[in-house]
Parts: structure tokens; sequence; C-alpha cells
């Protein structure tokens, strides 16, 4: 989870419950010594608002130690299921999977940051601890091929308050870090309709996103094929990969328009 910068309006109770979250998260599970020392807080904060998320239902404890309940799992399906691309797009990237037998994904923009919010297992897919981790985490819109996919058709404004906002970290040498440089990927990726992935979030793996835009034209999110470079290149990475994820993107467009009728 991501917590927003503190401001004069938020709650401290709150906010320490969230920061508690977190650390839980990240932890996977502690004691009540170990989240005192983590977050720096007294024994009594901690064990105050332990005592609340067990009542509450969202945190659960054996013996000595707490951990993140599955009432956690529960919100997120909820979340997910009212998500109208996750359900107009997800039987096409089975679909997408089978035909490719790699790996696609539909991800979308929350906070400035890239929500992963589902992923379909092909056939010859690799890197399955990567995917997996991946669901688990949120990631920066600048070197993946959704969340370039995204960032290239946001409104200009919201564009450049990301670009701005973002320390555009390097994940490999391949990473984009330089805004200008960015920018005119961004503005290619609007031309072409799709976005690359070359190496830039992790080394030996390509990917090809585009983005699912309402009949508007606001972008809701994006999809990908990701593989890895000994059978993503030449050709396939150039051409196929791409005509193959921008015609299932219009697939998912066109259902989506139609439902909304």
């Amino acid at each position: 989870m991501n917590a927003d910068k503190p401001s004069s309006r938020t709650l401290s109770t709150v906010s320490t419950t969230f920061r508690i979250i977190d650390a839980l998260e990240r932890l996977d599970e502690a004691t009540a010594v170990e989240l005192m020392s983590d977050l720096d807080l007294s024994k009594s904060a901690v064990y105050n608002h332990l005592t609340t998320l067990k009542q509450h239902g969202y945190i659960v404890q054996e013996e000595d130690r707490y951990s993140l309940s599955l009432e956690f799992l529960r919100l997120g399906e909820f979340v997910r299921n009212k998500n109208r691309v996750y359900v107009t797009a997800r039987p096409r990237l089975v679909e997408l999977a089978e035909n490719t037998g790699e790996y696609t994904h539909l991800s979308t923009e929350e906070h400035g940051r890239l929500i992963h919010i589902w992923k379909v297992k092909g056939e010859h897919a690799v890197g399955q601890r990567f995917q997996k981790n991946k669901m688990q985490e949120t990631d920066r819109l600048h070197y993946t091929a959704t969340g370039k996919a995204i960032l290239a058709h946001l409104p200009e404004t919201r564009r450049e308050e990301i670009i701005q906002q973002s320390d555009l970290v390097r994940k490999t040498e391949n990473t984009i870090t330089a805004p200008d440089a960015l920018r005119e990927e961004l503005e290619t990726i609007r031309s072409e309709g799709y976005a690359y992935n070359n190496e830039e979030q992790i080394e030996g793996l390509r990917a090809v996103g585009a983005p699912i835009r309402d009949k508007s034209g606001r972008v809701l999110g994006a999809i990908s094929i990701s593989g890895p470079t000994s059978r993503i290149k030449g050709d396939e990475f150039r051409k196929h990969v791409p005509e193959a994820i921008t015609r299932t993107a219009n697939i998912i467009e066109v259902d989506l328009n139609m439902d909304s009728r």
C-alpha cells in the first residue's frame, strides 16, 4: 500500500493504522515489539491499533505474531470485480495468452502508480516468481509497457504532473530516466498506438503494451504481452506482437462501448 505525503488534514490515528498495515505487508508477519521498533511507536499505540484491527477482522494473531488477514483478499476481489475493464478484458486476455503462449497483463494507473489488475500465464511463459511478485506490488509507469501506454494517453496536465513528481528510477541500463527522452517516447507511442518495454524493467524480458480507452478517448488501462528476449525478438517484437496486442485492445474497446450502450 502507498501513503500520500502527510498533510495538515491527515488524521494521525488513521495514518498510524495504515503504517501498521503497510509494515505487516512488508514484514510478512511481526510481533508487537518488532512493530514498535520498526515504526518507532509506543507500546500502547501499537497494541491499541493491533487490537482494533484484530477486532474488525483485518489481522490475525498466532501466539505473539501478527499478520494481515484474508479480509484484504475479499476486499481486493470486490474491487477488481467491480472494475468494468477487468470484467470485459478477462476473456480476451485468456485468448491472447493461449494464442501467444506468453504472459498477458491488464494494468491501470492510480495515484500516479501502475496497478496490476490481472495476468494470464501462457503455455510457454517464463518468470513465474517475478510475475507473481508484480501482482503484489505497484510499479512506476515509465519502465513498463502498460505503464507507458497509459502515461502516453493521459491528459497532458496529468501526464506532466506524474513525470515531474516521479524520480524516474533506473531498473536496467535500458530504463528511460531523462524526462525529455520519456516525453519523446510517449509522443511516439501516441502516434503508433503501442508501447515497448525493451528490457527496461528486468534484463532478458520484453513486453509490448496498448492502451484501453472508452469512446470519449479517456484511457482506462492497458494490456500487454511479455516474454523472454530469446523469443520476442526481430519481427516478433517489432511487428507480430504489436499487431496482436493492438488488435486485442481494439476488441476490448469495442466490447466496452457496446456494453455501455
